[in-house]
């Protein structure tokens, strides 16, 4: 099948789209597919140095091609952006017609792909995977229609989980029964245990991705100096948030306890996890978490929070550790048994490793998603109104939420 990938996200930004989006088109390309991505870009350097940017690279037997979010980057213009992506696809199909159109995340990449798959008759499958469905839509009425488009009318509709299609269907009334849960999933050959024995120095502690409030990482800066036992943090990523992070971390006198790593080139991070020992993850809400199968797959005890996208995967006390999103002290308490117990920190860590390695493979997904391509090849699109209100919308001063 001849098929166009449209990414929210993609290297060298460093993000759980760009991860999801490598691992698909590896997999399309294995079983045969001819497939183009068009991905979005930042290219103001101020924005990516907190996001990662520039064009994407190169990927093997993938007809790349990059688009700069102009409009979002000038002004928070998405619809701008929008017709950029769908002339985009429609120089490349009248190049060489596609079969089916993919977007990654609703809005904007959704919504444009949804457009471009109406004016050529094609099927078009779009994956939720974390903003779209956590909060966009609900920052003006425009989003908020484009995104119940895209959820009524995509030929399919992928997602990490059942926790994230809940909290969608509570925020925006789409039908539980329109979604295909699609977990996420992790390179096992790729992201493997470190060859080592537990030793008498400090355990060591991992934060790992976009250094954001959001994603728990000043709460489990709050929490550390209520920690016991002899441990060490790292906290790695670029992010919104990392001069708050560093500032916080100096005025709780955590500066010789925490060091800040800075951005990690992908193919660089399993030697990242297998240097520690606890992979901590206190975030507010996932689409599904990437990070947390790459630290499960090379061994690390799993701390983290009852949140969306991260209650399919991790169960309290059985394969990690969870407590409420923005709970400190559990935090600090939990972060306290897996250091002070050694055997609790290694059942949960084998625990997590047989179930990554059981359920969690990239090429299940694969198989997976190519079905559902095959399902709807000969399916007709469902007609739709791509007319939308322009109304004041708060992504025009926070654009980078999305």
């Amino acid at each position: 099948m001849r098929i166009c990938f449209v990414s929210r996200r993609f290297f060298p930004a460093i993000s759980g789209m760009s991860i999801y989006a490598i691992n698909l088109l590896r997999q399309l390309v294995a079983g045969g597919h001819d497939v183009t991505m068009i991905s979005q870009y930042y290219g103001d350097p101020a924005r990516a140095s907190v996001y990662g940017g520039g064009p994407p690279p190169a990927v093997p037997g993938v007809r790349v091609l990059g688009l700069e979010a102009v409009g979002e980057q000038a002004n928070g213009n998405f619809e701008r952006d929008i017709d950029g992506i769908v002339d985009a696809i429609a120089l490349e199909h009248a190049r060489a017609p596609f079969d089916i159109l993919h977007a990654q995340y609703g809005y904007p990449t959704g919504w444009a792909t949804m457009i471009a798959a109406r004016r050529f008759g094609l099927p078009c499958v779009v994956s939720i995977q974390g903003g779209d469905g956590h909060w966009v839509g609900s920052c003006c009425e425009t989003h908020r229609l484009a995104m119940v488009r895209v959820l009524d009318h995509a030929g399919a509709l992928l997602i990490g989980g059942d926790s994230f299609a809940g909290e969608v269907h509570e925020r925006l009334g789409t039908a539980l029964d329109r979604f295909t849960i699609v977990p996420g999933a992790v390179d096992t050959s790729h992201f493997t245990p470190a060859l080592k024995n537990e030793t008498e120095g400090p355990v060591r502690l991992l934060y790992h991705g976009r250094v954001d409030a959001r994603k728990g990482v000043l709460d489990f800066l709050q929490a550390l100096p209520d920690v016991h036992g002899n441990w060490r943090a790292t906290i790695s990523g670029i992010g919104p948030d990392v001069e708050r992070a560093k500032v916080l971390a100096t005025e709780l006198g955590l500066a010789d306890l925490v060091m800040f790593s800075g951005y990690a080139e992908y193919d660089a991070v399993p030697e990242l996890y297998r240097a520690h020992d606890v992979f901590v993850s206190p975030t507010y809400a996932e689409g599904f978490s990437n990070t947390i199968l790459e630290a499960m797959a090379c061994g690390l005890a799993v701390v983290s929070c009852h949140a969306v996208g991260v209650v399919d995967c991790v169960r309290d006390d059985e394969n990690g550790m969870l407590t409420d999103p923005g709970d400190v002290p559990a935090l600090a308490a939990s972060l306290t048994s897996v250091i002070i117990d050694a055997d609790r920190r290694a059942r949960l860590a084998r625990a997590a490793l047989a179930e990554c390695r059981r359920v969690y493979s990239w090429e299940a997904v694969g198989r997976q998603i190519s079905g559902i391509y095959h399902s709807l090849h000969d399916r007709p699109q469902s007609p739709f109104d791509a007319t939308l209100p322009v109304t004041p919308c708060r992504f025009r001063s926070e654009p980078h939420l999305l």
